[in-house]
């Protein structure tokens, strides 16, 4: 059983959904945020097109936590290409203790409900590059 703090909006719950089963080709991310008054996880911003991590890295704040869905196109050693997904968590260390709540208590019902198996979870937003990403959706 999951503790769900928040809800998620409709138009989020659908372009989740939406987002699981594009056939694009390109690298893309969907950024979502904590309504605190609302208590309603929302979308923050829907990135395509994304060049590299750091557009990713600068779309996000490094001093509030977030969700972020992404899709990313991976180039194996034996010539494949793949696109995982994965959900990541950004939890900085030094955001208010209320909002870091919110995020952390709804974190295993946003899982859920974008339905992937990649997850993780960064505390520091500067790990997020590159080799980052080639490591951990290459497994």
């Amino acid at each position: 059983m999951s503790l769900q703090l928040c809800t998620i909006s409709p138009d989020l719950k659908e372009l989740l959904r939406k987002f699981r089963f594009r056939r694009a080709t390109n690298n893309a991310a969907i950024i979502m945020k904590v309504h605190q008054q609302s208590s309603e996880i929302i979308l923050d911003e829907e990135l395509e097109d994304i060049e590299d991590m750091d557009d990713l890295r600068n779309s996000i704040p490094d001093t509030q936590p977030r969700y972020v869905l992404i899709s990313w196109r991976i180039n194996h050693s034996d010539g494949r290409v793949s696109f995982p997904m994965a959900f990541i968590f950004t939890t900085p260390r030094d955001c208010q203790p209320q909002l870091q709540m919110m995020y952390a208590g709804s974190y295993n019902y946003m899982i859920k409900e974008c339905d992937l198996t990649k997850v993780f979870q960064v505390r520091d937003i500067e790990e997020l590059d590159d080799d980052w990403i080639q490591t951990n959706l290459n497994k």
